[in-house]
């Protein structure tokens, strides 16, 4: 799940990446200001929820991914929309 709060004071969204996979032990976000190198770590809760926050720019589009396990690609299902990728898939789209 994807919650958008768009900041008065700054031309900036904060983004809240929620994801329920109780058998997961790890999850990351792969791609946010198209950066697929460096991992955003998700942050597991004791209910199993995985979630982390970012503050990105307005105005903007984001494709990413989260990768769970360190093996296994999953869309955001409650994101803006998908596109196209390279490998003959998919990316999730984030538009702010």
């Amino acid at each position: 799940m994807i919650q958008k709060t768009y900041l008065k004071t700054k031309d900036q969204c904060k983004v809240k990446f929620t994801m329920s996979l109780t058998d997961a032990e790890r999850v990351e976000i792969r791609g946010l200001n198209n950066d697929w190198e460096t991992p955003i770590q998700m942050k597991k809760r004791k209910d199993g929820v995985f979630e982390c926050v970012q503050n990105l720019p307005r105005h903007t589009q984001h494709e990413f991914k989260y990768l769970v396990n360190g093996t296994e690609w999953r869309n955001d299902p409650d994101a803006d929309g998908e596109t196209p990728n390279e490998y003959g898939g998919t990316n999730t789209l984030l538009v702010l």
